[in-house]
């Protein structure tokens, strides 16, 4: 109930001025010692990529950007948090605006464009941060590399981030750089991983700890780009894969309000189509790799739904805008009524 009407004034923001009033906000409560009071998280472990997480319902890339607000969005209750995505250089991202809400559908079209304050930014705010938790890192390309030079940019910020992540997450999956999808398949991703595979032996064996790897990829493809995809990550013996990012088609809300705006898709339209991609993932890697499940997780009964289709671990974004806190411990125990 509270909750509702938080959101209905934040609603009467515009998105992006919406989204740093209730980042701030989440930061100041924190401080406070108010966060953490009401938000009661059943305990639900599980461990994944050889990690032990409290709860299998984590915070999806996207929100924090920049790791500014890593206490505050701990405090929730959150089983991880995934900051980023983050690049090599700081870039501003798209043109505003480019992030629209479409409420009677309980849906969000972004074209942000990874827009962060760059690497070494991120990572002092990790530093400067008190969480003893599961922290993922989301890396990606700047927006002027060269695709052909992508690998360069995913390289460097793993260097950077390596000694500081619980994982580290591979975007290439945004639609929102122009070019970053191609690396999906066929050379492009086989050249990718081998380097990042690479420079991750290299950093186990410099820090003396292993940071496993987890690719990032779209819901809008087709069996044999799935196929292409789980062959190439069991090759280069990738750790988990993450299902899925937003979407480019417009499933449902073809004639509503921005529906025609460009950019990716998120909230409840994209439940479907990436919950099929993550099924069919999670047939093609047979178990082999883990699947975490992120993509139109409005409620318990969808994240549960994730978690049958094959997911080890679920990721919320947008239901958490439009449900709240009380979306983490609803999943939460939704997964466990399934597996129990």
């Amino acid at each position: 109930m509270w909750y509702s009407l938080i959101r209905s004034l934040l609603f009467r923001l515009n998105p992006e001025t919406s989204h740093h009033v209730a980042l701030e906000s989440l930061a100041l409560a924190k401080r406070m010692g108010l966060l953490g009071v009401g938000f009661s998280t059943p305990q639900q472990p599980v461990q994944v990529m050889g990690i032990d997480f409290p709860n299998p319902v984590g915070l999806a890339a996207g929100l924090d950007k920049n790791g500014d607000y890593i206490d505050a969005l701990a405090a929730l209750g959150f089983g991880f948090i995934e900051i980023g995505t983050v690049t090599p250089r700081p870039q501003p991202g798209n043109p505003k605006p480019r992030l629209f809400r479409i409420p009677e559908a309980e849906a969000i079209i972004n074209r942000m464009g990874f827009n962060n304050l760059g690497v070494d930014h991120l990572v002092e705010q990790v530093k400067k941060a008190s969480f003893d938790g599961i922290l993922g890192i989301n890396i990606g390309k700047n927006f002027d590399t060269p695709v052909e030079n992508a690998a360069d940019d995913y390289v460097h910020c793993l260097e950077k981030v390596y000694e500081h992540a619980s994982y580290v997450a591979v975007n290439i999956s945004s639609p929102n750089t122009k070019g970053l999808r191609s690396l999906q398949t066929g050379n492009a991703l086989a050249e990718l991983l081998g380097r990042l595979k690479e420079t991750q032996v290299r950093l186990a064996q410099e820090h003396g700890h292993y940071v496993p790897l987890a690719v990032k990829i779209a819901p809008d493809l087709d069996e044999d780009e799935i196929a292409d995809i789980a062959s190439q990550l069991l090759d280069y013996r990738i750790d988990a894969v993450i299902a899925t990012n937003t979407t480019i088609s417009r499933p449902g809300i073809e004639n509503l309000n921005l529906a025609e705006e460009a950019g990716g898709l998120s909230g409840k339209p994209l439940k479907a189509r990436s919950t099929f991609t993550l099924s069919r993932l999670a047939q093609a890697l047979e178990g082999r790799i883990p699947v975490i499940g992120v993509g139109g997780i409005m409620d318990g009964a969808t994240a549960a739904d994730k978690m049958a289709a094959g997911a080890s671990l679920v990721q919320v974004y947008t239901g958490f805008i439009y449900r709240g806190p009380g979306l983490i411990a609803d999943a939460v125990r939704a997964i466990a009524a399934i597996q129990e």
